[in-house]
Parts: structure tokens; C-alpha cells; sequence
């Protein structure tokens, strides 16, 4: 019924365990500074306050608190194409060398090794995100056109269910674009805007069979998600109620901090390699098709200029 092996996906993440380690550091990191430099700001608020009354002294805690959280979150905003260039990318570059079976080294070299191999397709982080950043609104465009498509098929209430299929759906974007990411360096090229150009057009032909795997794969991430959500209610609140002045709506933001850490370390990761053996066996022996490139040209203006880039990339510079 799916694409991907389960036990396949688990192998990947085992035999990439530097980067499953890396990415915990990462992302529990993340949500330690949340925590603490919330806290920080909320107990800096609470003293500042104790000068007022009770009202000001509780109005200074929260803002304090809300300082504190949007700072983490700014610094985070500021390091997301660092992120996308270490961390995300190079997980994917060593989860395509073993489904391409090529050995790999092991421990932190493994680590240096993607590093390469990411370099060798994007000589610089804002090379990467804009590839990210256009391959994500052509996925969006692709997922419009397959609901248009549907709106043509004589079946009653097709479009309301259509409608939430395609909300549902458009979480999948985060899933596909390092999909496509995974097969601009599976072609090996130096070329990534055109290896990005082919991998959404054969992502387009396969609509069908990659929406269904990852209409599976979204249920079981965000449903994991939720379990986790729930799980860290109690600790989470613990933590909030310790914050000067007991920052009660605390508990319910830290939870889901705690959960989204745990979904980016632990549960992507999983997604992605199980995303990656689909798209791998349903392309396997295709070429793009120039109808379906046409369709999708015909709808995306990033599409278009991402051919554009194709067409006039000179390659990164030369190792040295």
C-alpha cells in the first residue's frame, strides 16, 4: 500500500545516528533557550515589577516573559539557513548515499563528509535557502493544480473533500521540498536548479502515489506529535509554574516548544527517509514529461524561475 519500508527508514536513521545526535543537540538546544531566556525575561519583569502593585508586578512578568520568547525566537529566525545548510541538508546528503549504496564514514566524520557533499551542490547558505524557498512554492502550485485537476471529475461533494485534502496536503510541502533536496544530490550534479527543475516534474507525474504516502506519513507525524504534546503537559507546567509570578499560559507553550523539538530531532528525520524511498521507487526509471512540465510551468512563476536559474548557473566555484 506505501512506498517506503518502515524498517528501511530506521535502518537509515540508525546508520546515521551522528545526525540524529546532531540534530538533538540542535533542536532540545532550541528548547532549552526558549525556556530559559523566557524565564529570564519573566523573573527580570517580576523584579522590575515588584516596585507596583500587584497588577503592574503580573503585566511586567508577562512582558518580560514575551521579550524573552520572541529574543529566542529572533536569534533562531537568524540561524534557520545555517540550520537548513548543516543540519537538514546534510542528514538527507548521507540518507541518499546509503539508499544509493555508497559507504559512508562513521562518527563526526560523517558529519564532515555531507558538509562536502552540500558544498558541492550550494557553495553558500543563501544559495540553499532560496533553492528551498522556490522548490516550497512550487510544491504549493503542484498541489493546486492536482485539486484543479480533481474539479473537473463528475463526483458530488468531490470539491468540499478536495478542499480539506488540500489543506491537509499543503503540510506536506515541509516533507517534499527536502525530498526534492534529496534528489538534486542523489543526480550528483553541480547543476542543482535543473536537478531541482526535473526532480518537480517527476513529482508532479507521481502526484498521485507521493500525495498517499504522504497523507500516511503527515497522520503519524503530527498524531506522534500530539502524544508527545501531552506527555510534556506536566513537566512543562512544573517549569512555567517555577517562573517568577507562576507564568500559568507558560505550561501550554512550553509543552508544544518541547514537542516541536522532539518532531524536528526525532520524528522528521523518520518522515523524510521513508519520503525519500517513495519518491526513489515510484521515479525509478523516469524521465520528466513534457507535459507535465508544461502544466506545471503554466502555474508556477517560481517554476519559471527556477528554469530561468537553470539555464544561467555557472556551477560553485572550484574546490580548493
Amino acid at each position: 500500500m506505501w512506498d517506503f519500508s518502515v524498517s528501511g527508514a530506521l535502518g537509515l536513521m540508525l546508520r546515521t545516528l551522528p545526525f540524529v545526535v546532531l540534530r538533538m543537540l540542535v533542536y532540545f538546544g532550541m528548547a532549552a533557550a526558549y525556556v530559559l531566556l523566557t524565564g529570564t525575561g519573566a523573573g527580570l519583569g517580576w523584579l522590575i515589577g515588584s516596585a507596583g502593585d500587584a497588577d503592574f508586578r503580573s503585566g511586567a512578568t508577562l512582558f518580560g516573559g514575551i521579550a524573552g520568547f520572541g529574543l529566542t525566537a529572533g536569534i533562531i529566525y537568524l540561524l534557520r539557513e545555517y540550520i537548513l545548510y548543516v543540519v537538514k541538508a546534510g542528514h538527507i546528503a548521507v540518507m541518499v548515499e546509503l539508499l544509493e549504496r555508497r559507504d559512508l564514514p562513521t562518527g563526526r566524520a560523517q558529519i564532515a563528509h555531507a558538509t562536502i557533499i552540500v558544498k558541492q551542490r550550494f557553495a553558500e547558505t543563501n544559495v540553499l535557502f532560496l533553492f528551498d524557498q522556490l522548490v516550497r512554492g512550487v510544491l504549493g502550485a503542484i498541489l493546486g493544480l492536482v485539486r484543479g485537476v480533481a474539479s473537473f471529475l463528475p463526483i458530488p461533494g468531490l470539491q468540499q473533500v478536495m478542499g480539506l485534502v488540500h489543506a491537509f496536503l499543503r503540510l506536506s510541502v515541509g516533507l517534499m521540498d527536502e525530498v526534492i533536496l534529496g534528489h538534486a544530490i542523489r543526480t550528483n550534479s553541480n547543476n542543482a536548479w535543473e536537478s531541482a527543475r526535473t526532480g518537480l516534474v517527476l513529482y508532479a507525474q507521481n502526484s498521485g502515489a507521493m500525495l498517499r504516502n504522504a497523507a500516511f506519513l503527515l497522520v503519524f507525524t503530527y498524531g506522534l506529535t500530539f502524544v508527545i504534546f501531552l506527555l510534556m503537559l506536566a513537566p512543562a507546567a512544573g517549569i512555567a509554574y517555577a517562573i517568577p509570578g507562576g507564568w500559568s499560559a507558560g505550561g501550554i507553550v512550553f509543552a508544544l516548544i518541547f514537542a516541536w523539538s522532539v518532531k524536528a530531532a526525532l520524528v522528521e528525520p523518520f518522515a523524510v527517509a521513508c519520503m525519500l524511498q517513495a519518491y526513489f521507487k515510484v521515479s525509478a526509471g523516469q524521465t520528466p514529461d513534457p507535459v507535465w512540465e508544461a502544466r506545471v510551468s503554466g502555474v508556477s512563476q517560481k517554476f519559471q524561475e527556477l528554469k530561468s536559474k537553470a539555464t544561467h548557473w555557472a556551477g560553485p566555484p572550484a574546490a580548493t
